[in-house]
């Protein structure tokens, strides 16, 4: 090992070059060309020999992965690929027997006894920290999507080896046909329902390796336990072709999404964090589907209807999810009509969940709004308990793209507009650009909207309807925003049956093809 001097790290030498053992506090990191980011004293007196640092090469980032968190993240992506290696042996049978399997366990009063037991363990930890729940508590209702979305699978149609497209030649045919496209790694948040949807590459004859947030690791691990391994094993697939990352650690995440070995990194959660490890992805060679800020924006104009704006509001705001409603646009020559509409259904939607609302209101608007809502306070409902708060708050113009994360309070944006096109600049300039949707019986206006909003999802009611399991009868991975930009040749829903790359066969009836057009000579006696 070669000494260091102040502000160096220190080099080993192994049998494929040299390799980093120790860092130094203020150490120059070289990134994106020709900037430097500096090791702080906590990263240095951290880092260990085995340890592996990854610098994001857009932002300067240095991500410490220690030499255990990166073992457990090899060892669950080397077990995916050898099951993906396997898999062309495996029948479209076997796999559609595995989702019924996986199924019926999860319909299994047993299994589903410990599953709970665990997810109660999860909350309650959770809850001690002041950790938001809304999405990690497993239900009823959370239950039966799971066991819909995976007999979706099970009844959908086989997704590999379909013809795309063929060409006839004369002597021969040229067909595009859909096959795996490998090891699949997943990353998402608290939601155990998320946990069932990311099984759905193994359609398409994929595998799987995924870590789930630290706050459900229990659940994943119950889960795991009690219905999917099992599933694996009695339908005859590969071991390893779903995979857990067992860490509750940041690292193995990171670690996991810097494996060149992925064939696709999916990643869905907070929009930072989301971020993140699409660059960590990125940057190992390995395409990405990131699913990260959401928030659905809602306008309205002076010919919209009021039913139908208090409806699509209401309706919007049931629970918190990425497509819930979270800015709502109204024209200057329709607020004093269709604002007080707006606050009711927001009050009816409180109501809804037994707690008041929560409402946000640009600088400059708050003239709009009733005496009393500016005066009124609200309890509302934190992760961290309920508290009393202003109903209404002022919000900068720069902030309409803050997604308000809430429990049992909607909390919304309201925004008064001189029209329908500063609405959509606004959102194209502010927003994730993600969902949108308005409120009017104008159909040009629905047209101009269309067209010039940048969103991959569009409608004319609530907002709710996006989700790839509700809308498409498919349980989604994720759903993408254009946020960095429009995807490449998809949808903003990515299924598991999207997950698959094109291979090239060809069928010769003409032996004597020669692209030089010269005769095939007589084969020697």
């Amino acid at each position: 090992m070669d000494g260091a001097g102040p502000g160096e790290g220190q080099i080993g030498e192994d049998e494929g070059g040299e390799r980093l053992t120790a860092l130094s506090p203020g150490m120059a990191i070289p990134y994106g060309g020709d900037r430097l980011a500096r090791v702080s004293p906590e990263l240095a007196s951290a880092f260990k020999p085995g340890d592996r640092l990854i610098v994001l090469q857009d932002s300067g980032t240095l991500l410490h992965v220690p030499a255990a968190q990166q073992a457990i993240a090899a060892d669950a992506v080397g077990r995916a690929q050898a099951a993906f290696a396997r898999m062309g042996e495996v029948s479209d049978a076997q796999i559609t027997a595995f989702f019924d399997a996986f199924a019926n366990r999860l319909a299994d009063e047993a299994a589903w006894a410990a599953i709970a037991a665990a997810n109660a363990a999860d909350v309650a930890r959770a809850q001690q920290r002041g950790r938001s729940t809304t999405r990690l508590a497993v239900s009823p209702a959370m239950r039966a999507d799971m066991i819909a979305g995976l007999r979706a699978w099970r009844d959908a149609a086989p997704a590999r080896g379909q013809v795309i497209e063929a060409v006839d030649h004369a002597g021969w045919r040229v067909e595009q046909v859909s096959a795996p496209l490998g090891v699949v790694a997943f990353v998402f948040e608290g939601r155990p329902n998320v946990f069932a949807d990311a099984t759905g590459v193994l359609r398409a004859g994929n595998t799987v390796v995924f870590r789930i947030g630290s706050d459900a690791l229990g659940t994943a691990r119950a889960i795991v336990g009690e219905a999917l391994e099992p599933a694996i094993a009695e339908a005859g697939l590969p071991p390893g072709s779903a995979v857990l990352v067992d860490s509750a650690a940041h690292a193995a995440g990171w670690a996991m999404f810097a494996d060149p070995r992925l064939g696709l990194a999916v990643a869905r959660g907070s929009g930072p964090a989301v971020t993140q490890l699409g660059g960590i992805a990125r940057q190992a060679g390995a395409p990405v589907s990131l699913h990260g800020t959401g928030g659905a924006w809602m306008a309205a104009d002076a010919s919209a209807d009021p039913e139908r704006l208090f409806a699509a509001v209401f309706h919007s705001l049931d629970r918190k999810v990425c497509n819930t409603l979270n800015v709502f646009c109204v024209t200057r020559d329709a607020a004093q009509d269709l604002i007080p509409v707006f606050l009711a259904a927001l009050d009816q939607a409180g109501e809804r969940g037994g707690h008041g609302v929560k409402l946000h209101v640009v600088e400059g608007d708050e003239a709009f709004l009733p005496k009393a809502w500016r005066q009124a306070r609200v309890q509302v409902a934190r992760a961290e308990g309920v508290r009393e708060e202003a109903k209404v708050d002022l919000l900068p113009q720069a902030e309409l793209g803050r997604e308000w994360e809430w429990e049992q309070t909607p909390e919304v944006t309201l925004k008064v507009v001189a029209d329908l096109n500063e609405a959509v600049g606004l959102f194209n300039c502010y927003s994730p650009q993600f969902a949108a949707s308005l409120i009017s019986t104008d159909r040009a206006a629905h047209d101009r909207f269309y067209a010039t909003i940048n969103a991959p999802f569009v409608g004319d009611g609530f907002t709710r309807w996006v989700d790839g399991q509700y809308a498409l009868n498919k349980p989604e991975l994720g759903l993408s925003n254009w946020e960095f930009g429009r995807l490449f040749a998809r949808g903003g829903v990515l299924a598991g049956d999207g997950v698959f790359t094109v291979r090239a066969r060809v069928s010769q009836s003409d032996i004597h093809l020669d692209r030089g057009g010269a005769p095939t000579p007589a084969r020697p006696a």
